[in-house]
């Protein structure tokens, strides 16, 4: 029988790619990081950091979207939790 769990497809954008696709500066993606208007970079090892290309398209749509700092402020937290459950139900 085959096998139907179904592993989502994760795609990891490293900075310089987070960077041209916001437009975004390093300081500018720092700082929205800083004030919960970005989605924080996960580890991907010593040094070494990416993000999720899902959550920064949805919070590139809210922006694109007119949407307001506090709603961003929540996509941003909704994301965090999403990751947060997603990594809890892969272990």
């Amino acid at each position: 029988m085959a096998n139907t769990t179904h592993q989502p497809p994760f795609h990891i954008e490293r900075r310089p790619e987070v960077l041209h696709r916001s437009g975004y500066s390093r300081s500018v993606l720092q700082s929205r990081i800083k004030n919960q208007l970005f989605v924080p970079p996960i580890s991907l090892g010593e040094r070494c950091v990416g993000w999720l290309s899902s959550e920064v398209d949805a919070v590139l749509a809210a922006y694109v979207a007119g949407k307001p700092k506090e709603e961003i402020k929540t996509i941003v937290s909704n994301l965090i939790k999403q990751r947060q459950q997603t990594m809890e139900a892969l272990k």
